[in-house]
């Protein structure tokens, strides 16, 4: 296919609406970029967004907008890439910015408590579908359901690290495809090309200069505010889930609900699935839920600030410190590409991660369900295992028939994400007033 060259004028106002458009999660968002991009103005070819795409399931981060950075990259390198991963999260941002503002005063009044019945009563849907399409593309072999199983076992009845189970599963995959690679239906690697000297150079560059761009905001921190602050636990905590953000927003949702709410005791149970809620609604990468828990975090300790500028100064450093990564990443490594595609054991990496993360999100789906639910959750423990028992008289019957509700508009009736929200949104005022 001969390919359409792209003036950067024209680039920036495609990417522009890329971001406006990009609501449905990966996915959809993915299924945009391809229409826009490959369909319809020939830009890049289908084997090179394929690649790109592979790519960046790779990377920690959300794999959509590291796409849109490494198409920007191949059509107009750097200044290409800053302004296409940009554009596909400003948007998006901008309204979570606007939404999380609104929630930190309004989430005290009763309209406004059963308004997000309803949404936490949908998210419960939207992650169950999660999980299923998830596992239904990851698990096609024994040993992938294993590493599922096991991954879930370790969050859920031993509350393991996160990162320790993404680092086991990664180490498990990468030894089951040297050793074994049909437990995880690995393709066999294409014969190499032709290729040209390895891009130390590049790779060097881009780690110096987006390095010293992730580091700004915590040199200003520990000048001004001292380490001590929150904002500074803030800008730690998100940049280390930076690194860890294998498999999309729902692998990492249970770490950050836990650390958020039981670590740090910057939110309560029921609005880490607010926050989950209200990023659903927004065009752009559904990670921005961070920025979301950033706000609130910063909100309610907002010395020497008020509140409000603590809010705006928490959610924008989230947001710097959750994709200045993802700029790093591509820049460092889009110019290996062509090496690391077929790389055997990085691939079965990867997959031990993918079905891990399976069980991950199965996880978070369990503790969101208990949270919104039930009024009052339980946690204890019985030697090394971790229970969490419910009240069962403090179940919430609203919740529970609107989350029915939910399922069945999105498993029987097929209904998109946005507009299921909104029904049961309304459901919530209504069963709230009622009440």
């Amino acid at each position: 296919m001969q390919l359409a060259s792209a003036n950067f004028a024209e680039t920036v106002r495609v990417f522009a609406r890329i971001g406006l458009l990009s609501f449905g999660g990966p996915a959809g968002q993915i299924a945009l970029m391809h229409r826009e991009l490959v369909d319809e103005r020939k830009w890049v070819g289908e084997e090179d967004f394929l690649n790109g795409l592979n790519f960046c399931h790779l990377l920690p981060g959300p794999e959509a907008q590291q796409l849109a950075t490494w198409i920007g990259w191949r059509l107009h390198g750097w200044r290409g890439g800053v302004v296409a991963g940009a554009l596909f999260v400003i948007p998006g941002a901008l309204v979570v910015l606007l939404l999380s503002a609104l929630y930190a005063v309004a989430a005290d009044l009763a309209w406004f408590e059963a308004l997000f019945l309803g949404i936490k009563a949908a998210v419960l849907a939207i992650v169950a579908q999660a999980l299923l399409r998830i596992a239904g593309r990851s698990l096609d072999t024994g040993f992938k359901r294993a590493l599922a199983l096991l991954a879930f076992a370790s969050l859920f009845l031993f509350a393991l690290p996160f990162p320790l189970v993404v680092l086991l599963a990664g180490a498990a995959g990468a030894l089951a495809a040297w050793k074994r690679p049909g437990w995880l239906a690995l393709k066999p690697a294409a014969a190499p090309g032709e290729r040209g000297p390895r891009p130390w150079k590049a790779t060097l560059k881009a780690v110096l200069v987006w390095g010293a761009i992730w580091a700004t905001p915590f040199i200003a921190i520990a000048i001004g505010l001292g380490r001590e602050h929150r904002l500074w636990d803030i800008a730690m905590f998100f940049s280390q889930l930076a690194v860890v953000t294998f498999g999309g927003a729902y692998a990492v949702l249970a770490y950050m609900a836990q650390e958020a709410v039981t670590g740090f005791g910057w939110l309560q149970p029921g609005e880490m699935a607010d926050g989950l809620g209200l990023a659903e609604t927004t065009p752009g990468p559904l990670i921005l839920v961070t920025q979301f828990v950033g706000y609130l975090a910063a909100f309610r300790a907002p010395e020497p600030f008020t509140p409000f500028v603590a809010g705006l100064i928490g959610a924008g450093l989230t947001t710097w410190v959750t994709f200045a990564p993802c700029f790093l990443w591509i820049f460092a490594f889009a110019p290996w590409i062509e090496r690391v595609r077929d790389a055997v054991r990085l691939k079965g990496a990867l997959a031990g991660v993918t079905a891990a993360i399976v069980g991950v999100i199965a996880n978070l789906t369990v503790w969101f369900a208990l949270h919104v639910l039930f009024a009052r959750v339980g946690d204890g423990a019985a030697g090394p295992v971790r229970v969490l028992a419910p009240e069962w008289a403090s179940f919430d019957w609203r919740a529970g028939s609107l989350a029915l509700v939910a399922g069945a508009l999105i498993f029987r009736l097929g209904w998109s994400v946005p507009r299921t929200l909104a029904v049961c949104a309304g459901g919530g005022l209504l069963l709230g007033c009622a009440t």
